[in-house]
């Protein structure tokens, strides 16, 4: 029954490795999903949920970015973080949260505000896949 073979990569170690029937993920430009016999490609993607879908249920990842391959039914997800819906520290995303927001408010020049609102988006992201799915 599965269909492509997953492989997920970060810097810090190997996330997740084996069957699964699709993936779908948040492409730089827009969401994408990636099914058996899927054309070749190599693409970029954006802070979001990475969906996969395995023959028995669905797991979910928050990710800050990364490089994705697709070649002869493997995928190949090279994350610049990554982390399953299980393993988000809720308690740590909300004081990510509270950081990013508090260094936007204070519009000191100090203040490198392209970061600030990337650790934002990177804390609400974390936030929502963890709220939402608990797989």
């Amino acid at each position: 029954m599965s269909e492509l073979l997953l492989e997920i990569i970060s810097p810090a170690k190997q996330v997740f490795s084996g069957q699964i029937k699709s993936i779908t993920v948040p492409g730089t430009k827009g969401r994408f999903q990636v099914l058996k016999n899927h054309a070749p490609i190599i693409s970029t993607f954006d802070i979001g949920m990475i969906r996969v879908d395995l023959p028995e249920t669905t797991k979910h990842f928050a990710t800050a970015g990364g490089t994705i391959e697709v070649l002869d039914n493997k995928v190949l997800v090279l994350a610049d973080s990554i982390e399953s819906s299980e393993e988000i520290d809720l308690d740590r995303a909300l004081r990510a949260k509270e950081r990013a927001e508090k260094r936007l408010a204070e519009k000191s020049r100090e203040i490198d505000v392209e970061r600030a609102q990337a650790a934002l988006a990177r804390a609400l992201n974390r936030i929502k896949i963890k709220e939402t799915y608990n797989d």
